[in-house]
């Protein structure tokens, strides 16, 4: 019955206004299908089960192409966009949404209509793992609210669903893949049931109900014993019964034939294409398609099904999902398959957009004295300094470092040194000194550098990361700047002129000396094609920023795993802390400063009591009592006072981007719903619990930077 109810639920978002009407195209689609897979040859149905299956022009089956699509398509001549923890940062779903009507239709031009993207693993604060810098954050919330809106932008909304200008997505990796033991991407996860449907099925279970996302991907780890890939409770029972998920499924990169070959499951590769395809993977992914990877195909699959006609369920259960895939996008019909385009091209507006997000994108980590932003009127030079800050070494090979992993290559790339330069002109000396590389222990680039500073009223220190030093395969055993950075950053506060850090990097790194010894402190992760326009926009308060942490920033490894989701510990009695050290992060959860002050007020509850089941509206007093105007990120957390099981000691439950004039107040209104008060219980069902409630409202997750109030549920 959940199912039926999805399913009709799925046919009315597809945008037609007539009751019957989503009936009726999914109808005609199932028949379509089902008529299909009558003249389908064995041959076709395994070849339809490939990516990238080629055209069947014997029964007019489209081709449906693939990309990556994290932050702009992982293509030659797109839009690139900030990282996707870069995009996080932003706390503003609709600007993803936004992003993402330019990429589908980047993809649409040029032929491809489904994307592997977005990443919805929820991080668990160890950031020695590279994939980090792919997701949203630490938050299940969070990152459920950006995945939906990257979904909707992918694929459209109501009528313009998988129209002409739009593609499917790819939700990935299902599920728990960042929670190993080592820091190492595909390490073997041991979850709780519990901590898997609090953490890390919430932003899949929002794809599906809330954003109907297409298809999805499970994760390569071994998950409790069992590999996504073969785990039936994984993607039968919690995926498409529970979630009511009606797409399609595809594996990650080689991750059938991987059961026999990493897991040591199956013996052979037989044996791994049947317990994948009984688990419910539809599509199997094979970048390059070499057969000896390869485990759906008619070499491996074709004596096993054509002597076991029962299997053939399963086969046809899989082509029946991709084929409806292709009906949906309107891949049959010619006019709607046709590339525009031979080349992939970057639109004028789609660049104002990647501009737009970059802005929203910057953190200002640490403002001493209001240092920032700077006055080009009153300094006669700058020294621009660091392996960041330009890109001139890369430029020759098209490949950039400061776009962070699956990024394509843009039509152009501005970097810091650009963006200063085209920011002051003629008015302000810029002298460059690259100072040192990412990984090299070389000092030779130091006496230039430190020539630069002296030379010059400002320093900015661009430092940090790139693709070489994070991202997928590019996991750590320490979180320290690489190569002699530090030493970089010490003998140029040694000048003792004032100097900004700028950070372009993928994951939170062991800055403590670094944050010290700044001035000023900009975290950027990687802002796209635009970085060293809305850089130095921020410098120079043509900008004023307003992104706030997803990740908390650990003050050194032995404090991982570092997350703001813990649990009550030895409150009071001096246990539960390190014996020589704080544990508190260096920078919180959702922390993040601006060139003005905001002031909380007034927080407010339309009933400080509430009868289970029904919602709250909270509502809080925000001003800018700075002297420019600026954006807020006003977080709402939620905690469970007394309750049945252990609970975190709060949880976001709505956030908001706000932008103030300065002296002027807004009142920002929250409407909880029954869902903000759940919890699983010891039997893993989903109550609330009557009982008091803090609610915490503010503008981080620090208990300094937070209001209180409390309410009560009654049955």
């Amino acid at each position: 019955m959940k199912n039926l109810i999805y399913l009709v639920l799925s046919f009315c978002f597809i945008g037609c206004t007539s009751p019957s009407a989503p009936n009726d195209k999914e109808q005609k689609i199932r028949v379509k299908v089902n008529t299909l897979l009558t003249k389908m040859t064995l041959e076709e149905k395994l070849e339809q089960m490939m990516q990238d299956a080629p055209e069947n022009t014997r029964l007019g089956i489209p081709s449906m192409i693939y990309s990556e699509a994290l932050h702009g398509l992982w293509l030659k001549g797109g839009t690139v966009f900030p990282q996707a923890i870069a995009l996080g940062s932003t706390w503003q779903p609709s600007l993803l949404q936004e992003m993402n009507t330019y990429v589908a239709k980047e993809a649409r031009s040029i032929g491809i209509t489904q994307c592997y993207s977005p990443n919805l693993d929820v991080l668990t604060g160890d950031p020695r793992y590279g994939r980090v810098e792919e997701s949203y954050g630490e938050d299940p919330y969070l990152v459920s609210q950006m995945g939906v809106a990257f979904i909707k932008g992918m694929q459209g909304v109501g009528k313009e669903h998988l129209d002409k200008n739009h593609i499917i997505a790819t939700a990935k990796h299902f599920a728990g893949y960042p929670e190993n033991r080592t820091g190492l991407n595909g390490g073997f996860v041991d979850l709780s049931k519990r901590r898997m449907y609090e953490i890390y099925f919430p932003p899949f279970e929002a794809a599906v109900q809330e954003a109907h996302v297409e298809s999805l991907m499970p994760g390569h780890e071994d998950l409790n014993g069992i590999p996504c890939h073969m785990n039936t409770w994984l993607l039968k029972t919690v995926l498409r019964d529970e979630f009511g998920f009606d797409g399609f499924l595809i594996s990650d990169n080689n991750d059938v034939t991987r059961l026999c070959t990493q897991h040591l499951i199956a013996r052979t590769k037989t044996e791994a294409a049947l317990l994948a395809l009984k688990a419910g993977v539809d599509m199997e992914l094979v970048i390059g398609k070499a057969k000896v990877l390869s485990s759906y195909i008619p070499e491996v699959l074709k004596d096993t099904l054509q002597k076991n006609s029962s299997l053939m369920q399963s086969v046809d259960a899989s082509v029946r999902h991709i084929l409806t895939a292709k009906y949906r996008l309107g891949l049959f019909d010619e006019s709607l398959n046709k590339p525009e385009n031979k080349e992939l091209t970057s639109s004028i507006e789609a660049q104002a957009c990647a501009l737009k997000i970059a802005h929203k994108a910057v953190i200002l980590l640490k403002n001493k004295a209001s240092f920032l932003p700077l006055n080009k009127d009153k300094i006669r030079s700058i020294a621009v300094i660091g392996p960041n800050a330009s890109e001139d070494q890369q430029k020759g090979s098209g490949h950039y470092l400061q776009l962070g992993s699956y990024s394509g290559v843009p039509p152009y790339y501005t970097s810091i040194l650009e963006g200063i330069q085209q920011k002051v002109g003629a008015k302000v000396k810029v002298n460059y000194a690259k100072g040192c590389d990412y990984w090299s222990d070389s000092k030779a680039g130091f006496p230039a550098a430190l020539l630069a500073a002296r030379k010059s009223d400002v320093v900015i220190l661009a430092i940090g990361g790139s693709t070489e030093t994070c991202g997928e395969g590019k996991d750590r055993d320490n979180l320290n700047l690489t190569g002699v950075q530090n030493e970089l950053v010490e003998a140029v506060s040694k000048i003792g002129k004032p100097f900004v850090v700028i950070l372009l990097n993928g994951r939170p790194l062991t800055i403590e000396p670094v944050v010290k010894k700044a001035t000023a402190l900009i975290e950027g992760w990687y802002l796209g094609m635009r970085t060293g326009d809305a850089l130095a926009d921020v410098l120079f308060g043509d900008y004023n920023p307003g992104g706030k942490l997803t990740v908390s920033f650990p003050r050194n490894i032995g404090q991982l795993p570092k997350t703001y989701l813990v649990k009550p510990d030895f409150i009071g009695t001096g246990k539960g802390q390190y014996e020589y050290s704080s544990k508190e992060p260096l920078f919180p959860f959702g922390y993040g400063l601006s060139y003005t002050s905001f002031v909380y007020d007034q927080i407010q509850l339309s009933a400080k009591k509430i009868r289970k089941g029904k919602p709250v509206t909270v509502q809080v007093n925000v001003t800018n009592v700075g002297q420019r105007d600026g954006d807020e990120v006003i977080q709402l957390y939620v905690r469970d006072d007394y309750a049945s099981v252990g609970r975190y000691v709060k949880r976001l439950k709505a956030f908001r981007r706000v932008g103030l004039k300065k002296g002027q107040t807004k009142t920002v209104k929250f409407e909880l719903g029954p869902e903000s008060f759940e919890l699983y219980n010891a039997s893993m069902e989903k109550v609330i619990e009557p009982g008091a409630f803090t609610l915490y409202v503010g503008g981080s997750s620090r208990e300094k930077d937070l209001k209180t109030i409390q309410l009560e549920v009654v049955e």
